[in-house]
């Protein structure tokens, strides 16, 4: 019953505001379009008429978009003061714009308009018994920002090239255009332009194509563009390349396997050195004295000069101990000294004697004078 009483009551004072000559009389449009971080004006201008005695009242709202919710009040003129600070997203924002409304401008300003300010706001003008109202739908766009250039595929001679462009920010519809901004200035002929995607594609390229392409991206608030330079290069020898991979490889493996075999070489002779050396260690005799050594370099001698004259028959007398046979000159003598007389001669030593000197006992058959085994 309440709803329907004020719709009454909103319905007889636009009667009597027809009949008492209210009026709104701002023509402008309404619908306006503005880029984010821009100022706005949404007139309202009105006059009154004698009639029109009661008290000015001048009010903007935002309309909702969902007609179950209600209008938000966004600015206030009442009993000759204004109230600003009704809707906290447009605190300091908005501000009517004359200092007098009740001369007839009722007109709000809206500085430093953001996307979110996007919607339809009413100017209500009541002064009893008329009442009037006026509708704005306000669009805040957002403009391009700098669009990216860049390059996608292989850039040789025959194959495809796709040159792509891109806003990250923008209020839609956004389209884009393409130029390329050096020699003839003309696009290629195996061109697709894609002005909504903002890619053009080129199919078969040649070095022709190559240059400077710029890419404009706009919308109805604003435009900005950016600048890429497109090289395309020959193909390259598949053949060569291939080969010399292939060639690179196998040196890599030969290489490879050189070093294996030194290493492996180098192991293995130090592995036989290490077994020659143990080897010579274990065979090498204990040291021998002086005289047994010089000893037995003269029997070994002596035994050789008369085995040369040796028999059957006498071997039965070259088995017996012959110490007492050994003369006495076989002894070493120094070298710069003369022979001594047999006068001088050391006397024969005894078969003890030579053991406790070192000397190995050798058996040396008994000869004649002619050289023959006795």
């Amino acid at each position: 019953m309440v709803h329907i009483k004020l719709d009454h009551v909103f319905y007889l004072c636009t009667f009597f505001s027809a009949a008492y000559g209210l009026e709104i009389t701002s023509t402008g449009t309404t619908s306006i379009e503005k880029a984010s971080g821009e100022s706005v004006k949404l007139d309202c201008q009105f006059t009154l008429a004698s009639e029109d005695s009661g008290p000015l009242d001048i009010e903007w709202s935002l309309q909702p978009s969902d007609n179950q919710k209600e209008e938000i009040v966004v600015i206030l003129y009442s009993g000759d003061r204004a109230y600003e600070h009704y809707y906290p997203p447009l605190n300091g924002r908005v501000h009517f714009n004359s200092a007098d409304p009740k001369s007839g401008d009722a007109s709000i300003n809206l500085l430093r308009v953001e996307a979110k300010d996007t919607g339809t706001y009413q100017c209500k003008v009541k002064k009893a018994p008329g009442i009037r109202s006026r509708k704005i739908l306000l669009t805040v766009m957002v403009r391009p920002s700098k669009p990216r250039c860049s390059i996608e595929g292989s850039a040789q001679v025959g194959s495809e090239v796709m040159l792509k462009c891109k806003s990250t920010d923008g209020t839609s519809p956004l389209q884009y255009i393409w130029e390329k901004t050096n020699g003839n200035k003309l696009l290629p002929a195996s061109a697709v332009l894609d002005p909504v995607g903002g890619t053009i594609s080129i199919r078969n390229a040649t070095e022709a194509v190559s240059g400077m392409y710029r890419c404009t991206a706009k919308n109805r608030v604003g435009t900005d563009e950016c600048v890429l330079e497109v090289n395309i290069t020959p193909s390259p020898n598949t053949a060569g390349v291939i080969a010399g991979s292939v060639i690179c490889v196998l040196l890599i493996l030969l290489l490879i396997a050189l070093l294996l075999f030194c290493c492996c070489r180098a192991q293995h002779r130090k592995k036989y050195e290490k077994e020659i050396s143990y080897e010579i260690r274990e065979d090498v005799p204990p040291p021998k004295s002086r005289v047994s050594t010089a000893r037995s370099f003269t029997s070994v001698g002596s035994q050789r000069s008369s085995l040369g004259s040796m028999s059957p028959s006498n071997l039965h007398e070259y088995s017996k101990p012959q110490y007492d046979k050994i003369p006495a000159d076989e002894y070493e003598r120094p070298p710069s000294h003369a022979p001594l007389p047999l006068s001088h001669a050391p006397s024969r030593m005894a078969a003890s004697n030579l053991s406790r000197m070192g000397a190995v006992p050798v058996m040396i058959p008994a000869q004649n004078r002619d050289g023959s085994i006795v």
